[in-house]
Formats: C-alpha cells, structure tokens, sequence
C-alpha cells in the first residue's frame, strides 16, 4: 500500500519496523495502519478511524499507554503544541527510547533541531524528500512538567484555562467576540443550547453564565478539557463531549447552536467541517430554533445557509467577520 501524505511517504521508505511503535499525531493516511504501530492523537476522528480498524489509540490524557519500541512525532501546525507533546513524551516514556520527529517543511519541521537542543536531547537528520524532513534523537528526561503549558486568562469578564493546540490559545479570537456582541439580542431567556466547536469553552462559559443549559462538542481532545476546566474554574455547569460534530448527539434537539467553525486542517483550507455543521444544523434544532456562527468575511457559507435553511440574515459584518444568523422555520399548520 502507498502512503498518502507526503511526511508518511517520507517514512515509507525507511527501513525501520514501525510495527510496535507509537504513532503521535498523525494525519489521517490508510498506510499508517497497514505500517501497525499504536496511535495517540487528541483528533477525535483519527481516534475512532483507527479503533474502527481494530488498532490500538489513545487520547492525550489516557492513563494505560502502552510501551513501545519506538515513537514518531508528526510536527503540528501549532509548534507549541509540538513542543508540548515532546514534553509529555519525555514526561511518559522510558528513557531511551527511540524517536523520530517529521514534518513538512512549510509547517516548520527545520525548527525541531533548537527545540531538542533546547532540551538537552541530541538529533540527526535520517531522510530529506518531497518537502519534508526526518529527524532521531532518544526520550529522556528533562525537568519540565508538560502541565505548565496549561494557561489561564481573563475575557468577556471570565476566567478562560487554554491548551496549545486548542483554537485562539491564549487570547480572545476577533471573531469570537464580534460573535458574543451579538448574542444577548438572539437567545431565549432559557433553553438547551449547543456550543459547536467549543475550543477552550468561552461561548460555553458565556452561555452558562447566562442561565442556558449547555452542550459543547468539540473534535479536538485539547478543547474539551480546555472546556471542562473552564467551566469549572467559573463555577458552571455543562456537557463537554468529544465528538466529530453531531455525532454522538442521537435525535437531540436544541433551541440554538453557537458556533466558531474551523476552517483549516493544518494549513490547508477545509471547508468541510464547516459545511457539514451548517447542512445537518437543522436536524438539530427545534422548530424556530437559530444558527448563530460567525466566520470569515471571504468564506463561501451564505450558499450553504441558504440551501440548508432557506434563507439567513447577518447580524453584523467588520469586513474581516460576518456573524450569520438561520431560523428553522416552523411547520406550517395543517387543515382545520
């Protein structure tokens, strides 16, 4: 089988057994799981992907990982979240254990070489090609708690806890709160309310705080807890899921859904995740219930809005964020 993606062709050719070795954050390619090998992901899809497939994947908070022989970290987007998962993995494993970290160029692979020597840990290049490169080095112990990248700050006067990894880690995103300004005059007083997407759970916080009973679902494991621990460092109540959108849901319907969507996997451009939250939104709301999201000025979702709701309005629009709303629209009334 040929590998997909041009980092797991990279390793393809190398003459290491991957069978027993742990996978950390790969992208989705069938040649993976052929290769064998164990995965930890915090990406919820590539999770029950490989379960699907009968393998054996964890999460990053999972407490019965097993040993393997070997680890190869995929170098993320969000380089603080590489260099957190090289923390924990130093934190986790036994040391001595091989690794190998690879990357695409254009996603900052080349930066891997001062990060291990910033830790103390020795590197080698093993393999350069189709724009990507290899590197080995050993886990060892270096003295820092991975926990510490655990951050807490304050915004929309709550107390926000964020992860690397988690969307807007750190700050309050422009869109996020152009989003907030609008919702005051658009919820009900009470209600079930959806959070879609949720990210470190500050529109789940917000509508808590405002006495809505809340469901925040988000694909990214690094977002749930971000959530759950922001809900508890306000004192509010809420289901935090880990979930691909509306899977997990069943037939439960809500009076609105709030929602940041994503719209990059890595650094491309994904409008699928997007697309799908807009399509199947109705099947999840009550009849008059509301999408509120907001997104990008240049995003190609009012043809979405109106193919699945028959019609929107935006709420507000800065030029760089248009905040959408769509209503179900209530059954019409049968004959007298």
């Amino acid at each position: 089988m040929k590998a997909e993606t041009p980092v797991c062709q990279l390793l393809q050719r190398q003459s290491t057994d991957y069978r027993d070795w742990l996978w950390v954050g790969p992208p989705g390619d069938s040649w993976l799981e052929s290769a064998g090998g164990h995965l930890l992901s915090a990406d919820r899809v590539r999770l029950h992907d490989w379960q699907t497939q009968g393998g054996v994947a964890g999460g990053p908070f999972a407490e019965d990982l097993p040993a393997p022989a070997g680890v190869v970290l995929f170098w993320p987007k969000a380089h603080a979240l590489g260099e957190w998962w090289l923390l924990w993995l130093c934190a986790r494993l036994e040391p001595g254990t091989p690794l190998q970290v690879v990357g695409e160029h254009q996603g900052g692979i080349k930066r891997v070489l001062k990060v291990l020597a910033a830790l103390g840990l020795g590197c080698r290049k093993l393999d350069s090609a189709r724009r990507c490169s290899l590197f080995a080095s050993q886990l060892d112990r270096v003295g820092i708690d991975p926990d510490a990248a655990w951050q807490q700050f304050e915004a929309a006067g709550l107390d926000l806890v964020s992860h690397p990894g988690v969307f807007g880690h750190g700050k309050l995103d422009d869109g996020t709160r152009l989003l907030l300004s609008q919702l005051d005059a658009c919820l009900p007083e009470q209600g079930a309310v959806l959070d879609m997407g949720c990210g470190d759970g500050i529109l789940a916080a917000w509508l808590a705080r405002r006495g809505l009973t809340v469901t925040a679902v988000d694909v990214n494991g690094f977002a749930v807890e971000a959530t759950r621990r922001t809900l508890a460092a306000n004192d509010l109540v809420g289901e935090v899921c880990h979930a691909d959108l509306y899977a997990g849901l069943g037939d439960r319907r809500f009076q609105a859904i709030v929602s940041n969507p994503p719209f990059h996997q890595e650094r491309a451009v994904d409008h699928g995740p997007a697309g799908r939250l807009i399509a199947e939104a109705p099947e999840h709301l009550e009849p008059g219930g509301q999408l509120l999201m907001v997104a990008n000025a240049f995003l190609p979702y009012p043809d979405l809005l109106e193919r699945a709701f028959g019609g929107f309005e935006i709420l507000a629009d800065d030029q760089r964020f248009r905040v959408y709303r769509a209503v179900k629209r209530r059954a019409a009334p049968g004959p007298s």
